[in-house]
């Protein structure tokens, strides 16, 4: 799981200039939830970044999105994104 999360970060990273990053893992809070899957992470993506809070924030948030396309489809179920200042 760290590493995952480790890879998250190096994406984020490569793409934008990060003063911060924390992601915090809420699977444990969904697995009451019928389309739950041990698989499938629920996460909560804190950035602090000068460039994407220069942004409107649904274009900031399309631009994290965008970069964790294929994790989105694949190992990510729910992604929170709080770009804080």
């Amino acid at each position: 799981m760290n590493n995952y999360l480790r890879e998250i970060i190096d994406k984020l990273n490569k793409e934008f200039k990060i003063n911060d990053i924390k992601i915090v893992d809420n699977s444990y809070k969904h697995k009451s939830h019928k389309s739950f899957s041990p698989e499938k992470f629920h996460l909560h993506l804190k950035i602090k970044s000068t460039h994407l809070n220069s942004l409107p924030r649904i274009h900031a948030q399309k631009l994290i999105m965008n970069v964790l396309k294929e994790d989105l489809k694949t190992k990510i179920h729910a992604l929170e994104i709080s770009i804080e200042k």
